[in-house]
């Protein structure tokens, strides 16, 4: 059975009335609240579908990438959680503007996938952020993707642009809903050279290729965000599940290691007041 929400699923189409008003007052409107350096626009692909891989850190973060693609003479296609269309205003400008949301938790989420799809093969340019969320690392960097990113790619044949974005989390950290616009801050954005994902060409999309490809492109997106940050990235991403594996490891141990000693947790404080 379809859900409300299922029924006012978005397919991608717009309205060019909308994207031409878009066009004229976003950008001014956007540059007032943050101050955007952009880096690498030559590695857009002059005409055809692309995908832009990248990292996220705050909602802000699809304002600078939409500038970035707005900067390159392209307008912008990115899947967004499907609550922000339910937001009145918000909600029903996304959708004239062709967005499209994605159902989380949902057996046709896969859906989106192939609007995506369709959309990118028409040459839209379609902005993908692998990770499916905000990044859970506490040092910001990209924690382990989804494979939606490979499988489009693949699929389609797409060329991948990687990008790294930092600095909107300190207009707006993940989780917060009113941005920090003054002192106007300063957002950096770099696209690097396609992925080259050659050695999947032919290949099935098999669970290990899919989980292969997801790797080098937020492989790339890393090494950009490295760049912008001026830091070296860690050898590997950051996985949830993994830490909060460790995390209920370390705290199972806690009793053991007291009852081990003999001694209580306080037993020097004991100590030092007798």
């Amino acid at each position: 059975m379809t859900s409300p929400q299922q029924g006012k699923q978005s397919d991608g189409s717009y309205s060019q009335a909308w994207r031409n008003f878009t066009k004229i007052v976003l950008p001014p409107t956007f540059g007032s609240v943050m101050r955007i350096k952009y880096f690498g626009r030559e590695n857009f692909p002059d005409s055809g579908g692309v995908i832009l891989a990248s990292n996220h850190l705050s909602y802000l973060d699809i304002l600078a990438a939409s500038m970035l693609v707005h900067r390159v003479g392209r307008y912008p296609v990115f899947l967004a959680k499907s609550s922000l269309f339910d937001v009145p205003v918000l909600g029903p400008a996304m959708r004239r503007l062709g967005q499209l949301p994605v159902y989380r938790g949902q057996v046709d989420a896969g859906l989106v996938l192939r609007d995506a799809e369709r959309l990118g093969l028409d040459g839209a340019c379609v902005i993908f952020y692998p990770e499916g969320t905000a990044t859970r690392d506490p040092n910001e960097w990209p924690m382990v993707a989804k494979t939606g990113v490979a499988r489009l790619a693949l699929g389609t044949g797409l060329p991948v642009v990687p990008v790294g974005v930092w600095g909107a989390q300190k207009i707006m950290p993940y989780g917060s809903y009113v941005p920090k616009v003054l002192p106007r801050k300063t957002v950096k954005i770099m696209a690097g050279p396609p992925v080259d994902l050659s050695e999947f060409a032919d290949q099935p999309l098999s669970s290990q290729n899919l989980r292969a490809a997801t790797d080098k492109i937020m492989s790339d997106v890393t090494a950009l965000l490295g760049e912008l940050r001026g830091e070296v990235p860690p050898a590997k991403p950051y996985h949830p599940a993994v830490e909060r594996r460790k995390l209920r490891q370390e705290l199972r141990k806690l009793p053991q290691d007291s009852t081990e000693t003999g001694a209580p947790a306080d037993a020097s404080a004991e100590a030092d007041s007798s």
